[in-house]
């Protein structure tokens, strides 16, 4: 199961505050056991059709329940706490990962 969330930060969040922001999502990797495998990246697409949307993070889970567990959890809460104030919008894609077949 892959969980794909996006972050549009509002115009007067400083980038110290998108690191902070950026490490300590990222830091939950190590604090929460249902995280199987988690990236992030900000986006560089040339098609300018990001609408706003700039740090990306990918987490993997090895189930629907295990995704909920982490939703619940309190560091997750907690990371919220930081993230919230400085954040415009949000958007999150689950799925079920589909290999390619060649």
């Amino acid at each position: 199961m892959r969980h794909i969330v996006l972050f549009k930060f509002k115009d007067e969040t400083s980038s110290v505050e998108m690191k902070k922001i950026q490490e300590s999502f990222m830091d939950l990797s190590r604090k929460i056991h249902e995280i199987q495998d988690m990236e992030w990246g900000i986006n560089i697409s040339p098609e300018n059709f990001h609408q706003g949307f700039t740090h990306c993070f990918i987490l993997s889970f090895e189930s629907k329940e295990d995704l909920a567990q982490y939703q619940i959890n309190p560091d997750h809460l907690e990371f919220q706490k930081i993230l919230i104030p400085a954040m415009e919008k949000v958007f999150v894609v689950d799925y079920w990962a589909n290999p390619s077949r060649h």
